[in-house]
């Protein structure tokens, strides 16, 4: 499985599928801004990376501009990153709170992170044909991930994915279908969904995701995923 999970990510890494996304990436990496003049940036897909034993996969929406597009890895080196890590190790499911290079030091144990769109897009807003077109790179690692039975959906955008991705590998959606919110929860086939505030600036600075609500997420995604709490239900946590 693991050397599977190595050939998707080889096979993510050079698509240039979407001549927006790879113009855009590139751009970013050739002009950016005074801080981070200097650095060799990625300006590549990321793939997802974590524990391939996972029985937790975070998906978000697409790496940032300046953070996985310049370090190399989705979720690194930006606001989001100190948030999602710092509560992924409160919930011991990395070895350390940081995520800021590729080589920090961080490990995860029972989780993968991954993202619907695997370039880094314009204004954060990947197009419908740009989602559909790297999707099945999600498909393929769910596939892959053969103990993942969580799922937690970063945002309203990242719900969607899964929803069109678990839809991909023949499972029946609810109906009606599952609306996104925070702390949204569905079954589908083996998998409960959990829907989760994304933890950009935007959410966390405002007050609309804080850490209490990040951690119970992550808390309810781990009695899922133990079989030691009851099914997901339709009102959330």
């Amino acid at each position: 499985m693991t050397s599977s999970l190595g050939a998707l990510e080889r096979e993510i890494v050079t698509c240039r599928a979407c001549p927006r996304l790879v113009e855009w990436r590139e751009a970013v990496a050739a002009d950016p801004p005074r801080r981070y003049r200097g650095e060799d940036y990625w300006a590549r897909p990321l793939p997802g990376f974590g524990d391939p034993d996972a029985g937790i996969v975070v998906v978000g929406l697409a790496p940032a501009a300046h953070g996985g597009n310049r370090v190399g890895r989705v979720f690194t080196g930006d606001r989001s990153a100190d948030w999602l890590f710092a509560a992924m190790h409160r919930a011991g499911l990395a070895n350390q709170a940081e995520s800021v290079a590729l080589d920090d030091g961080l490990r995860l144990r029972g989780a993968w992170v991954s993202a619907v769109v695997r370039c880094a897009p314009p204004a954060n807003k990947p197009t419908p044909g740009e989602r559909d077109t790297c999707l099945p790179y999600l498909v393929r690692e769910l596939e892959l991930l053969a103990n993942a039975r969580v799922l937690i959906a970063l945002g309203s955008f990242a719900w969607d994915g899964c929803l069109r991705a678990l839809r991909a590998l023949e499972h029946d959606l609810p109906r009606p279908r599952p609306r996104f919110g925070h702390g949204a929860e569905s079954v589908v086939g083996p998998y409960a969904l959990l829907g989760c505030y994304h933890p950009s600036q935007q959410n966390t600075f405002t007050g609309k995701l804080t850490e209490e609500m990040l951690d119970r997420v992550f808390a309810r995604a781990e009695a899922l995923g133990s079989g030691a709490s009851e099914p997901p239900r339709s009102g959330g946590i």
